[in-house]
């Protein structure tokens, strides 16, 4: 009976752990419909993309229906000068105080793709001191660039940098840029790049072989957010627990253990409870307060005698609840959502170019028509957000200013005063037109409203008019 051949299945299987990492993947990224069309979810309000989900989820995938918490997170620090982000603050001290660390485990998709990397057949580096003095670092970034390099850009310039985001997170390079970069509909969009995305592209490349050959790299030496919710390990309501009167402290937990723990449940342990597996007394289970989420084989030594019946009944009803929320989700951000019904039955008129030589020789140039310095910029027409036509042609002849900007990129609003001034003193002798980024939920007519009342010079949403028509991400000039 022994030799009894299991299926393959049953070899190979997920756990429930698993399952729930897939899940939770699925959820955060519902809006489907992105990566198939290359752009992220952008409902009007209301919506959920101001909501920061628990786990490690860049805003800009073009599934995620939520914000990142630490991309949130430093903003509210790079605003406080005008505004204290109480919203930020307090969600991720709900989550520290009832999850801790136990959303790195369960429901954080970036763990999720480390621990999948790590699965790759290859030597694997074990856990040692130096990987225990590495696992501070964590704490050195969330000081440095979610903290301090934030706080004092939003202090000294006025102006939200996200440091981590902009310099370090793997997360926003591979969920954000490598997912839009790779739909054809978003070809042009590489004219945008430069050598930040290149480093950035580097640093994820260096992540993601280094998960290869050690388990949860970045969560166990870099992840700022697991550092903050490392802080409530001790206090959270939900996370592994040892009885005490059944622990021999024989050290198999801690030697089992992938993460560079020193005892189960500390600031390091992401309660996957894989080390419920490896107790041989039976002392280490999942609990949320007092109630037991997962159970040891043989139960815990509180457990009454309809404790186990109870758990399977919960966790019927967990799942069926969660699928069904799963399945609300799908439905409403891939068709049920009145603005993206709205969106898809009145397609935006596309921005009319023409792209012949026959404007080029109208004007006067030999010049041909493209985005390289010394080319004829193709002609279009583009409806601003005042309801004018801005018409490339009825500029010819005059320098042209094309500024990218978005309501997030603190540099660009920064400067958008100073255009307006250019524009006023010379407004005869030049054009000036500023897109706004077609890749954010924000609407730009209400922070124009609010904050740029001032403002003389022509503004439009990015829509159809593809990044490569206008040269570069930068001010594209037509001098012609």
């Amino acid at each position: 009976m022994d030799n009894v051949k299991t299926s393959w299945w049953e070899s190979h299987r997920p756990s429930k752990r698993r399952l729930v990492q897939l899940y939770c993947a699925l959820l955060y990224n519902a809006h489907v419909k992105g990566f198939l069309e290359g752009e992220i979810y952008k409902s009007k309000s209301p919506t959920t993309k101001g909501i920061c989900v628990p786990g490690f989820n860049c805003y800009s995938c073009p599934g995620a229906i939520g914000a990142c918490p630490l991309g949130s997170l430093q903003n509210a620090i790079g605003t406080t000068d005008k505004q204290i982000g109480f919203y930020v603050f307090g969600i991720l001290m709900l989550y520290g105080l009832m999850l801790g660390r136990t959303i790195c485990g369960w429901l954080c998709p970036l763990g999720l793709i480390q621990e999948l990397l790590n699965k790759l057949p290859t030597p694997k580096l074990k856990k040692n001191r130096v990987t225990r003095a590495l696992s501070w670092l964590k704490y050195v970034i969330l000081g440095v660039f979610v903290i301090g390099i934030t706080a004092w850009y939003g202090i000294a310039h006025g102006v939200a940098l996200p440091a981590f985001c902009k310099y370090i997170c793997p997360a926003g390079t591979f969920e954000g840029a490598m997912f839009l970069l790779a739909n054809p509909a978003n070809a042009g969009d590489f004219s945008m790049l430069n050598i930040l995305f290149t480093r950035k592209f580097v640093i994820m490349l260096i992540i993601g072989l280094a998960c290869v050959f050690c388990y949860r790299s970045f969560c166990r030496f870099l992840c700022p957010l697991g550092a903050i919710y490392g802080l409530f390990s001790k206090v959270a309501v939900v996370g592994v627990k040892v009885d005490a009167s059944r622990c021999n402290h024989c050290g198999s937990c801690v030697r089992s253990c992938g993460m560079d723990v020193r005892h189960v449940g500390d600031h390091e342990c992401i309660h996957c409870a894989k080390c419920m597996d490896v107790c041989n007394q039976k002392a280490i289970s999942l609990k949320a307060g007092t109630f037991t989420l997962k159970a040891p084989a043989g139960g815990c030594a509180d457990d009454k005698p309809d404790s186990e019946a109870k758990r399977q009944k919960f966790g019927k009803i967990a799942w069926g609840a969660a699928l069904a929320v799963l399945c609300f989700a799908l439905a409403w951000y891939n068709f049920l959502d009145p603005n993206i019904k709205k969106k898809s039955a009145e397609p935006a008129e596309p921005v009319q170019v023409a792209q012949t030589e026959a404007t080029a020789q109208d004007w006067s140039s030999d010049a041909p028509l493209g985005c390289e310095v010394g080319n004829l910029l193709p002609d279009f027409t583009i409806t601003c957000l005042d309801g004018s036509e801005f018409h490339l042609a009825e500029t010819r002849g005059k320098p042209v200013f094309i500024n990218l900007w978005a309501t997030y990129c603190g540099p660009c609003v920064k400067e958008l005063p100073h255009f307006s001034e250019l524009y006023k003193a010379h407004e005869d002798d030049i054009a000036m037109l500023a897109l706004h980024s077609d890749i954010v939920a924000d609407d730009p007519q209400e922070y124009l409203d609010e904050f740029g009342k001032d403002w003389v010079m022509p503004f439009a949403g990015r829509g159809h008019l593809q990044p490569a028509r206008l040269c570069d991400a930068g001010d594209a000039r037509d001098s012609v």
